[in-house]
């Protein structure tokens, strides 16, 4: 949801919400909304053992994964998790560990700057 800035709100539904609502882009449509106490804060996947072993050879790379905030973590969990192939992780891990230790690179679709 987005603030318009009148103390309403915009909601954004993709394409398939759209179409199960049958709601065409700028119809109003009615939500409601309850509050889920069965929510777990965290991590949604486990840290790989492959990652968590590089993660604590080097207290900058681990410095910086704990500063990472916690949506970052989840997203590059959640990336891992996804992979197959021993090559992909050993590529990713590679990667992961340069961009945590402070280069300047794109990794997962963004621009990495001093470890964050």
């Amino acid at each position: 949801m987005m603030p318009v800035g009148n103390g309403e709100f915009y909601l954004y539904l993709h394409g398939g919400m759209r179409k199960s609502a049958d709601a065409k882009v700028k119809d109003v449509v009615a939500i409601s909304l309850s509050f889920d106490d069965s929510y777990r804060n965290g991590p949604l996947h486990e840290t790989p053992d492959w990652f968590e072993s590089a993660l604590g050879s080097d207290a900058k790379i681990m410095a910086n994964w704990e500063g990472l905030a916690p949506s970052r973590q989840k997203e590059v969990l959640r990336y891992f998790a996804g992979l197959k192939t021993d090559d992909s992780k050993k590529r990713n891990l590679v990667q992961v560990l340069r961009v945590l230790s402070g280069a300047r690179e794109r990794f997962m679709g963004r621009d990495w700057i001093d470890g964050q």
